[in-house]
């Protein structure tokens, strides 16, 4: 095979495992078997701890197999294609990003514990890992773009939210050791106690393990718990914001033209019909000229096969309005 022909077969193999691409038809079929696969291999595993269904073993053993066999296939082509994936990168530097990124981490992780199952505990244990699969299966909704998008705009606020919850969880750890040690020295051995009474005051969930009996050591619980309300209360009213204004952008940010007639701007989101698109074809079916692709922190001279990518945004010039969702 001429290097032309790999390099063609292997961006058509990138194009087909690239999650999310809903107008090339094996792209779609092969999103639905992966979807199907990590539904399957997460119930097997769930459905082998009942002890009822132990006459199954063999049944789930083959399920099992075939799943984890279709992982290896899917890791080892997205190794092989990673360069177009980070196409400024070279190939080597490209499949460790792949190995060392989110995705490829959890992919390997879910491997590992097929082939050393019956070696050590850790292997066995990672088999939880495979639940990060779901996230495949929601990246074909905007939902999980949403939260992910609000959690990085917010995430200035939110670590600001979390470092006073730290700062309040070990000054009450440090006063209810303190004021309890003396009351209660087994309950209260060291301020290590402390933190795990602070933490589920605090949070409001309230175990009842470890409780203080002194007048002071109440009054001052009675505090931290009001304060648990309201310090909880601060990341999620963030969150929630983050969430509305979010929504209000999709909405809102879907086509926004500078002047009808002649250069306007779209934001694609999951629901676009521009999404997996090529320049080329948006020309032809909706007559619109992009002029540039902003893509992240890049701005992109789109030629006839650039694709559409989620949250690009397109400067494009069209006689007419053109909603980018059907």
């Amino acid at each position: 095979m001429s290097e032309v022909k790999k390099n063609k077969l292997r961006k058509r193999i990138f194009d087909i495992i690239q999650i999310g691409n809903k107008y090339d038809f094996p792209s779609r079929f092969f999103d639905y078997l992966i979807v199907t696969v990590i539904i399957l291999n997460i119930l097997t595993v769930f459905l082998s701890t009942f002890d009822q269904l132990e006459r199954f073993s063999s049944f789930f053993t083959v399920i099992e197999l075939s799943t984890m066999s279709v992982f290896c296939i899917e890791y080892i082509l997205r190794i092989w294609t990673a360069d177009y994936l980070y196409p400024k990168l070279g190939k080597f530097t490209a499949r460790m990003r792949f190995l060392i990124s989110f995705d490829g981490i959890v992919d390997l992780l879910t491997i590992l514990p097929f082939f050393f199952l019956d070696g050590f505990i850790v292997f066995r244990m990672l088999r939880v890992v495979r639940i990060f699969h779901l996230f495949r299966v929601n990246a074909h909704y905007d939902s999980f773009h949403v939260i992910t998008t609000v959690l990085t705009e917010k995430k200035n606020q939110i670590i600001s939210s979390v470092f006073i919850i730290i700062v309040l969880m070990l000054a009450s750890s440090l006063g209810i050791y303190s004021v309890e040690h003396e009351a209660q020295p087994e309950t209260f051995r060291n301020a290590f106690s402390g933190i795990w009474w602070s933490v589920s005051t605090l949070l409001t969930v309230g175990y009842g393990d470890i409780y203080p009996i002194t007048v002071i050591g109440k009054l001052m619980a009675i505090c931290i718990a009001f304060l648990g309300v309201g310090v909880v209360a601060i990341p999620t009213g963030i969150i929630s914001a983050g969430f509305v204004e979010q929504y209000t952008k999709n909405q809102h940010s879907d086509t926004k033209f500078c002047d009808i007639k002649e250069v306007g701007e779209i934001f694609v989101d999951r629901e676009s019909c521009f999404m997996g698109m090529n320049v080329s074809d948006i020309r032809e079916k909706y007559n619109i000229v992009i002029l540039v692709v902003l893509r992240g922190e890049l701005t992109i001279v789109p030629t006839e096969n650039v694709k559409v990518k989620i949250n690009d945004i397109l400067i494009v010039k069209s006689e007419k309005i053109v909603k980018s969702k059907k």
